[in-house]
């Protein structure tokens, strides 16, 4: 019987696609955002993520420069004026062809990319350095918190992952002793409480009862489980032969990070506020 963690390994090297051919696709690796979603509603939920994470990035990184995302109309722009500099009499047919090639090429440089899952209602969104996961998904939520409004119309649930790995128990620990002390640490010493939240889609390779002790042993101390009130809590995420880690705070009162909730109890919240705000006072007889 083949050792699984070297068909792992083959795996995120080459998925398969559905027919079972190794043929490359874009992968589930390195940081990025898992989002839940209606069923049925994939794909515009991925173009609808793109518009908010895009908008996210534009605030939060300002000073970042065009060239981190250039466009499929760059390069259009570009043939275009190739086209013009050869000769006139070049037909038609061949000018398509290789615009249809431009529009093609992959985007080397674009800030977020949709990995293909296979899961339904949910998709895995990566980001590319500088982008913070763990800080898009925290801003947006305080947007939620302030406003009321999602930006999305069918996306759920949101776990940012700050890095991933191999889905094998070693190399899991191996990314959580990476990735842990240093989240937990803070200027102050504070004994941070903490739980482990795990998720598993399509998996069943490592089971919980082996994990969540064996990521307890990554958390340096004097940090303490404390399961119903965290105030850290390590985000797991298990995708097929995949493991996605971060730690995030304020996982519980944020619901989960589930966006229609945040949003339904925000909206129910400034409702009240201008109800209140606009309640005529009773008046009282004070006469005896």
């Amino acid at each position: 019987m083949p050792k699984a963690g070297k068909n792992m390994k083959k795996y995120i090297n080459n998925p398969p696609n559905k027919s079972g051919v190794g043929k490359p696709r874009a992968k589930v690796e390195g940081p990025g955002v898992w989002v839940t979603c209606v069923k049925g509603k994939e794909r515009q939920t991925i173009g609808e993520l793109y518009d908010l994470f895009e908008s996210l990035a534009a605030d939060l990184y300002p000073n970042e420069k065009d060239e981190i995302e250039p466009s499929a109309r760059a390069s259009t722009s570009k043939a275009n004026n190739d086209e013009e500099d050869e000769e006139e009499e070049e037909d038609l047919e061949k000018a398509l062809a290789r615009e249809l090639k431009e529009l093609k090429k992959p985007r080397q440089g674009t800030r977020f990319a949709n990995a293909k899952t296979d899961v339904v209602c949910a998709v895995f969104i990566s980001c590319r350095p500088p982008i913070d996961p763990i800080r898009l998904v925290s801003q947006h939520f305080r947007n939620i918190e302030r406003t009321g409004v999602t930006q999305t119309r069918h996306a759920l649930r949101f776990t940012p992952v700050t890095d991933s790995c191999t889905a094998t128990l070693p190399d899991i620990i191996k990314l959580a002793e990476r990735l842990l002390p240093p989240a937990f640490q803070n200027d102050e010493g504070k004994a941070w409480k903490y739980k482990i939240q795990i998720t598993s889609r399509n998996h069943s390779t490592v089971s919980r009862n082996d994990l969540i002790p064996a990521l307890a042993k990554c958390v340096p101390e004097p940090h303490v489980v404390d399961l119903d009130h965290a105030e850290l809590t390590i985000l797991v995420e298990l995708y097929m032969f995949v493991c996605g880690i971060s730690v995030v705070q304020d996982y519980d009162r944020l619901k989960k990070f589930n966006c229609v909730a945040v949003a339904d109890a925000t909206r129910k919240r400034l409702d009240e506020a201008t109800g209140s705000a606009e309640k005529p006072e009773v008046a009282t007889d004070t006469d005896s």
